[in-house]
């Protein structure tokens, strides 16, 4: 499903077989792209070009980037994917209270709980964590 575009190339959501962590694909005729978006954090970053051989200017990379990162496409990224695959892939990652971040592994601390389940409501753009071994949900504003 179509998200946004970019001097003419389409911004995309596949609605079948897709797979965690949350991307958006870019099919430039020649190569393809994939852009790595969240549900904890409104960043996004470039994953991967194929062929390598074949990719396009660093510059049409970073506009489509930007366009997707625009606050009204990732709403809408999110949306088609939390209503597609009702995951917003974070069950079983770590949250740290203190700096207020999903965590890799080796930096649990005191301030670290399991993420048990997620949620994502696009009505209100926020995600809501639910913790393990605590009673408090952490609520992201996104």
């Amino acid at each position: 499903m179509k998200v946004c575009s970019y001097k003419g190339l389409s911004v995309v959501i596949m609605l079948r077989d897709e797979h965690c962590p949350p991307h958006a694909h870019v099919d430039g005729g020649g190569w393809n792209a994939r852009f790595k978006f969240s549900f904890w954090h409104n960043s996004v970053e470039l994953w991967d070009v194929v062929p390598l051989s074949r990719r396009p200017p660093l510059a049409v990379l970073e506009g489509l980037r930007q366009s997707l990162k625009q606050p009204v496409h990732l709403l809408r990224a999110r949306g088609i994917w939390w209503r597609k695959l009702q995951t917003v892939c974070l069950d079983n990652q770590l949250w740290d209270w203190q700096s207020n971040e999903v965590v890799v592994v080796n930096r649990i601390a005191s301030t670290t709980n399991m993420i048990g389940s997620a949620c994502y409501e696009p009505e209100t753009n926020t995600t809501r964590l639910f913790l393990i071994s605590t009673r408090e949900a952490v609520e992201i504003e996104l």
